[in-house]
């Protein structure tokens, strides 16, 4: 699995997660359990979504054509 996004904004990682679902690619949020444990009141607890390497591609391209790339690490090294 790679990291396509992390985010701490809750409305970004709903419709990233509709995005992905929408399209079928499987994916996985991770660290929801920390941020909730901590009541989001820290916000370097960012929560993770991740897809199959063979699938970045894709997904990464769903997060341009949504114009969500700069909110992605990967965005900054491309």
């Amino acid at each position: 699995m790679e990291e396509l996004i992390k985010t701490n904004n809750p409305v970004t990682l709903s419709f990233v997660e509709a995005l992905l679902k929408d399209a079928g690619i499987p994916y996985q949020s991770l660290d929801h359990n920390m941020s909730t444990l901590y009541g989001n009141t820290l916000n370097s607890i960012a929560r993770r979504v991740l897809v199959d390497a063979d699938c970045l591609e894709r997904a990464r391209q769903l997060l341009r054509d949504a114009d969500l790339e700069k909110e992605a690490d990967w965005s900054l090294g491309e």
